[in-house]
């Protein structure tokens, strides 16, 4: 196999409005995931256990906190020729329009590539949570001489709603692409076929579709080409209309993927990663999950009960009981108090003892959750001070807002970043 030079851009998304009020101050991939990393180290990761090195971000709305995490996790010598740079939308002669859509966003930083015609561009989302071998995706695409090749996933047909589907023939190729259809009649004909399903080996139930991940391979003449128009997304317009034309591939993979697009999704990748074996491995030695070396202190536990919890470094936990939940760096957490289903992002900082005593002077909590707290099915993000006895719940509540950075979505109450919540509170 001939060895191809890979470059890789990572969508960073739009306005990330399906995760607010997460994304009000940060992009979507700056969100913070699983007690210690952001939603961007997936994809860089699988990238670099991948051997894939020139990595771009594309990125536009709260691009601050993301350039800071870069910055200060991805440093590479200076003789592999690797990079992680942040491509945020600008103005230059040629426009001065926001990034309309994610097949737009690409065409505006084609000459940030520096590609040659025959190089690889791999175009993958900020959003998911998966681990891939995407030399894989690039052997089999150089192997079967194919224009583009997309990563498809087996999904069973009750869980492919807002997604866009593919129809495959046993040679992998793409022969139907239908983006995001809602028509029950158009999703069953879209069924893998025994033979497919027989023919690459894919596993589970008989009902299932084959959907488009948001991954796609291209040689950059093919790209620069499949470009040369104004549509504006690769789902809805670039790849349906290459269909006709040229030699589409589905890369067909069976590991854990999950979109984590919308709060619900989010929340409960999450939760599902304090499973006993969980789906999504961070434990994987040969696929390290990678991100910003902080040098913290371990975890301190005083008399708590835990029960399947992630506890992030550098927390203090005194006293209470956490169950099903995910608790971030330097949180944190009094006596008497009870989580269960807690996404807790925990703090940027420690709080100095001067600190504390500014927050005694302005009857202020220190930032973390005081005792005596009961608080359930809720995410809290950072700098979040909550005081004593203070019960937090979504039940019963609609989605919208319920007090000063207390928002409640999908069903899943959130407490917004840098929220002072006073003692005795009850939502």
């Amino acid at each position: 196999m001939i060895k191809k030079r890979v470059i890789s851009i990572i969508m960073g998304g739009g306005r990330g409005t399906r995760l607010q009020p997460l994304t009000s101050e940060r992009c979507k991939p700056a969100v913070p995931l699983a007690g210690k990393y952001r939603l961007a180290d997936i994809p860089i990761s699988n990238c670099l256990n991948s051997g894939i090195n020139q990595i771009f971000v594309l990125t536009q709305f709260n691009t601050a906190s993301l350039h800071r995490h870069i910055q200060q996790a991805y440093k590479f010598d200076p003789y592999g020729g690797g990079f992680v740079d942040i491509l945020s939308a600008e103005q230059t002669k040629h426009g001065d329009n926001w990034y309309q859509g994610t097949a737009d966003a690409v065409r505006q930083n084609l000459h940030h590539l520096e590609a040659a015609d025959d190089d690889l561009i791999l175009i993958l989302s900020g959003d998911q949570l998966y681990q891939m071998d995407f030399q894989q995706m690039v052997e089999q695409h150089l192997a079967s001489g194919a224009d583009v090749t997309l990563a498809a996933k087996p999904v069973a047909v009750a869980g492919v709603a807002g997604l866009g589907l593919l129809r495959v023939n046993n040679h992998r190729q793409i022969e139907e692409f239908v983006e995001k259809p809602t028509d029950p009649t158009v999703i069953n004909s879209l069924v893998i076929s025994h033979e497919l399903a027989a023919a690459a080996t894919i596993a589970g139930e008989d009902q299932q579709v084959l959907v488009n991940m948001g991954i796609y391979l291209f040689s950059y003449r093919t790209l620069c080409e499949a470009l040369d128009n104004n549509d504006e997304d690769f789902g809805k317009k670039i790849i349906p209309n290459l269909l006709s034309r040229l030699q589409l591939q589905a890369h067909i993979f069976q590991g854990y993927w999950e979109d984590i697009g919308t709060i619900r999704h989010f929340f409960q990748a999450n939760l599902d990663l304090t499973d006993a074996v969980p789906q999504f491995n961070f434990f994987a030695v040969n696929d390290p999950i990678y991100t910003r070396a902080r040098y913290l202190p371990v975890a301190k536990i005083n008399r708590a009960t835990i029960e399947r919890a992630i506890i992030g470094e550098a927390s203090i936990i005194s006293g209470a009981h956490i169950e099903y939940s995910v608790i971030g760096l330097r949180s944190l957490i009094n006596y008497n108090t009870q989580l269960y289903k807690v996404v807790l992002m925990g703090a940027d900082y420690f709080e100095t003892a001067a600190m504390r005593e500014e927050n005694r002077r302005l009857q202020r909590p220190d930032i973390g959750i005081g005792h005596h707290c009961i608080i359930d099915n809720a995410i809290i993000d950072k700098n979040v001070r909550i005081g004593n006895r203070v019960r937090l719940s979504p039940h019963g509540k609609t989605d919208g807002e319920h007090g000063a950075g207390i928002v409640v979505r999908d069903g899943i109450l959130i407490v917004v970043k840098g929220t002072v919540i006073a003692d005795n509170t009850v939502i």
